[in-house]
């Protein structure tokens, strides 16, 4: 039992969230892989692998949340550098195979995925991890009395702009995602409300030129401009959104229209309490069925009491991390779990309004829950630090019990010759947990 809570520490209902979502990915992979098991003649094949990344998943979280959250500074000087170098490359580079060695695959006219010696990722994914930490950083240093310090918004910007610049034409809704929560971390970090309003209205301005620019101009023309492809892909999906054209049921194209109109289907057939797990009719019709769309099965499957219950451990997942937060003595480990919590929330609630035709389709998965290795790992990463900061905050709360339990006279007097044992036994934990300037 001591050996399992020196491997599993940290905030309990957090480990709790994470093995409910880990419980209800398992089951709704399972189910929703219909089309990989048909690829792979084999039936087991597509949850045993889901299996392991979630048990090399859950290894990463348990590694990283033993470490200090100090070390944490250090993931971006190398993690930056090195995913801007792929991203780079998938700007430039529609396909390419060196050797078999290192493969760079286009899907739907972007550049979304990297093979090296057979292992795929996704470099947008490590991007965001960097960003949202040399985010909370900059802007844990910038504090002042007042607000944070001019130059912390100029520096943000430009780490944050240009690496969104760069996974945009990879993936539009993920650059979106990302730079709204840096806007976010921005605004709880006290940054010039005057700048990010005037941030705010050409970045709303720009917008507007764009859409208005993707609608009024032909596709044929779009075709022609560098990345035409994803531009296309881009409009159609804004037009298809915003039309206010009631489509009767006989005559929508549910060929052309896959991916939306099964989804639907899947959620208008679910009733409260769904067909039960495994009784999925609609997986096999959406090609995404374990990824992008995995909410609407799991809506088909286990109702709307299922669904429900999604939206709210991601919400508690949210909650718990502000109360995480309040407990930090330290601005760098409550900005950064901020950053994770609201990435993490705010894509699964993009994911779960796609799937149930609130918001266009953007290809977001719903972490922790959807299959893929590189999200998966990541993810897996994002709550390990969370659980890490909530150690820290456990550990400063077990001291300061430790400290008013001594005796008035011990805890007062200046010339004690003598420190108890427990001062002895926090003096080194406490300078550790409480001076940051040698991980700086």
């Amino acid at each position: 039992m001591d050996l399992i809570k020196s491997i599993f520490k940290g905030d309990k209902v957090i480990w709790i969230i994470f093995l409910f979502l880990c419980l209800i990915s398992i089951i709704e992979v399972f189910s929703a892989a219909s089309t990989l098991t048909y690829k792979s003649g084999d039936h087991w094949d597509p949850i045993a692998k889901h299996c392991i990344f979630l048990l090399i998943g859950t290894a990463i979280l348990i590694l990283v949340h033993n470490l200090s959250y100090k070390w944490f500074k250090a993931i971006p000087f190398f993690m930056l550098p090195i995913s801007g170098i792929f991203l780079l490359m998938l700007l430039l580079f529609d396909d390419l195979n060196i050797g078999g060695i290192f493969i760079i695959e286009k899907i739907n006219e972007a550049g979304r995925w990297i093979k090296i010696c057979g292992i795929t990722f996704q470099p947008s994914e490590f991007a965001k991890m960097g960003v949202i930490i040399v985010t909370a950083n900059i802007l844990s240093r910038g504090q002042t009395e007042e607000e944070a310090a001019p130059n912390a918004f100029k520096q943000i910007m430009i780490i944050a702009g240009i690496t969104c610049a760069m996974i945009l034409p990879e993936n539009y809704s993920t650059a979106v995602l990302l730079f709204g929560v840096v806007y976010i971390m921005m605004f709880i970090g006290r940054v010039s409300t005057k700048k990010l309003l005037i941030l705010g209205g050409i970045l709303l301005t720009a917008a507007c030129i764009f859409v208005t620019f993707l609608v009024s101009t032909p596709n044929d023309t779009l075709k022609k401009i560098p990345l035409g492809g994803r531009l296309t892909t881009w409009k159609t999906r804004i037009l298809e959104f915003t039309s206010s054209e009631h489509v009767p049921a006989a005559k929508f194209d549910i060929d052309g229209d896959a991916q939306k109109g099964h989804a639907r289907i899947a959620v208008a057939t679910s009733h409260i309490i769904g067909k039960g797990p495994g009784n999925s009719v609609q997986r096999d019709f959406l090609s995404q069925a374990f990824s992008d769309f995995i909410f609407a099965i799991i809506i088909e499957e286990l109702g709307l009491i299922g669904g429900a219950v999604v939206v709210v451990l991601y919400l508690w997942l949210l909650i718990r991390t502000g109360k995480i937060m309040k407990k930090c003595d330290r601005s760098f480990p409550a900005f950064l779990i901020m950053g994770i919590t609201l990435l993490l929330v705010t894509q699964a609630l993009f994911n779960m309004m796609v799937a149930v035709g609130l918001a266009p389709i953007t290809g977001q998965p719903l972490p922790l829950i959807s299959r893929g290795g590189t999200s998966t790992f990541i993810n897996c990463a994002y709550i390990g630090m969370i659980l890490s900061v909530s150690r820290y905050t456990s550990e400063l709360e077990e001291m300061e019990k430790q400290q008013e339990s001594l005796p008035q006279n011990v805890m007062s007097d200046p010339n004690a010759p003598v420190a108890s044992d427990i001062q002895t036994r926090f003096e080194p934990t406490a300078q550790i947990l409480n001076n940051d300037e040698k991980f700086e």
